[in-house]
């Protein structure tokens, strides 16, 4: 962060200082929320949580070189007291992004937001230094500490917004009101929360409502409700997407022996070529967001290009492809899903299959609950087994209870009758399964919602020890 006196931070916090030596000590280092991160010249936020105090660890935090905590109560070493520590958070991040004037970039979508919001920091580094949100911390804590890590050499803050219900996004933008909005898509994740797909476009498109009158709306023409959008904002729009009447476009797209997408990026200035490192066409729709975004910051298409395809995955367990030394391959699509995600790493699986079969390997897609679907639930992981059939997908181990019983049914409505299908019933269980069966060329994709933790089953196949962990 910018170094800013503990009497400034005070100021703008609307906070009283209490046992704070000299009010004039700046915060060089970093604002955090866990006191084992904390390093010399930091700020400590003392959060309260279900099951640990932030509080009860400021004495630790200072005594690792905390100048200072920021808390809702005096507690005898140096601190900031308010109201809310959330809000004091945010208002905090608020004032050193104005002061910095750096160019916030923001997208929102209801799947593919981190691989994306990666993508556009990886192009975008190649034009300046750029701040962007690591992994998924995309909430209302997570969203102000990535804004209060930018410094005066940072020109490019990308920060990704989620939302679990109308107003979410509206909040975050006023945390770190953003020039340039860009929506992904609007599918079905946590459909059962927001009630309908019509109430998840509300949702995401409060982020081009905040959007100022010289700002950008970066809208995927390729979804009817993303694009609707355009109606909600004051802002210029700009479309991506595979439609003709997108600005930024992809045409000649295709996939690699590998499963790995390859096309012609078209832009108002110029068009090249791009083969990229990842896995699986549903990245092209991505890459064309990301370009989109850099094409409006002033990079030329042949940069763009380039950076896209030479950009990797930065965020773990989002189709992290491994190889082992026997052959098989893991990829480790764990960190959540949904049904658009879930089709997609089951296309990307297929795509991969057929380099796989060459080598007598076959597919193994081992899935597990998609969470927060509500009345969906049992249709969407019908439809899961169903496509994993139709994609000739080798062998489907469904881990869990319910709702992976569902998607052992789905498969075997389609057809999958014999052993091309199976449920067991956790992730010890998939793992003996895999050990037992798998043989050198084989691809196995690993996919569930996070709190199903199914990344244990491929870090158990990656470490070959057999057991989870």
């Amino acid at each position: 962060m910018i170094a800013l006196s503990l009497a400034e931070i005070a100021e703008i916090v609307g906070g009283q200082s209490h046992d704070i030596p000299d009010p004039a000590t700046e915060v060089t280092g970093s604002v955090v929320i866990d006191s084992r991160a904390v390093e010399p010249g930091s700020l400590f936020a003392a959060f309260r949580g279900e099951r640990v105090d932030g509080h009860d660890y400021a004495e630790r935090a200072v005594a690792q070189g905390a100048v200072a905590v920021l808390a809702t109560r005096p507690l005898g070493v140096p601190a900031i007291v308010v109201d809310d520590v959330q809000a004091a958070l945010g208002r905090l991040a608020r004032a050193v992004v104005e002061r910095l004037g750096t160019q916030v970039v923001a997208l929102t979508g209801s799947a593919g937001k981190t691989s994306t919001k990666d993508l556009v920091a990886q192009v975008l580094r190649r034009k300046a230094p750029t701040v962007f949100t690591p992994g998924s911390l995309n909430n209302e804590i997570g969203l102000p500490l990535t804004a209060l890590t930018a410094t005066a050499e940072t020109e490019h803050l990308v920060l990704e917004m989620g939302a679990r219900g109308i107003g979410h996004i509206r909040y975050l933008t006023q945390l770190t009101p953003p020039r340039i909005g860009l929506v992904l898509n609007v599918g079905t994740a946590h459909i059962g929360e927001f009630g309908g797909r019509e109430q998840i476009a509300l949702a995401k498109g409060e982020l081009v409502e905040s959007l100022p009158d010289d700002g950008v709306a970066v809208l995927n023409a390729d979804d009817p409700l993303v694009r609707a959008m355009a109606d909600r904002t004051k802002a210029r729009v700009l479309l991506y997407g595979e439609s003709a009447e997108a600005a930024v476009r992809a045409e000649n797209v295709r996939l690699t022996g590998l499963g790995q997408p390859s096309f012609t990026l078209h832009t108002p200035t110029g068009c090249s070529d791009v083969t990229m490192r990842l896995y699986g066409e549903h990245h092209v729709s991505n890459a064309l967001a990301a370009a989109a975004v850099a094409h409006e910051l002033g990079m030329p298409v042949d940069e763009i290009a380039s950076a896209l395809s030479e950009a990797g995955t930065l965020s773990r367990w989002r189709m992290e492809v491994t190889e082992r030394s026997d052959g098989v391959t893991v990829v480790n699509d764990a960190y959540n899903a949904n049904p658009e995600s879930m089709r997609a790493a089951l296309r990307a699986l297929a795509a991969m299959g057929e380099a796989a079969k060459a080598k007598g390997g076959r597919t193994w897609a081992v899935l597990g609950m998609m969470a927060e679907l509500g009345d969906e639930a049992l249709t969407e992981h019908d439809a899961v087994g169903r496509l994993a059939v139709r994609l000739n997908v080798g062998k489907l181990v469904a881990v869990g209870g319910r709702e992976a019983s569902w998607l052992q049914l789905g498969a075997y409505n389609e057809g999958s009758w014999g052993e091309e299908s199976v449920h067991v019933s956790d992730a010890q269980a998939a793992v003996d399964l895999l050990r037992a069966e798998l043989r050198p060329g084989d691809v196995v994709l690993v996919k569930a919602s996070r709190s199903v933790g199914l990344e244990r089953i491929a870090e158990a196949l990656l470490e070959g020890e057999g057991a989870v962990r």
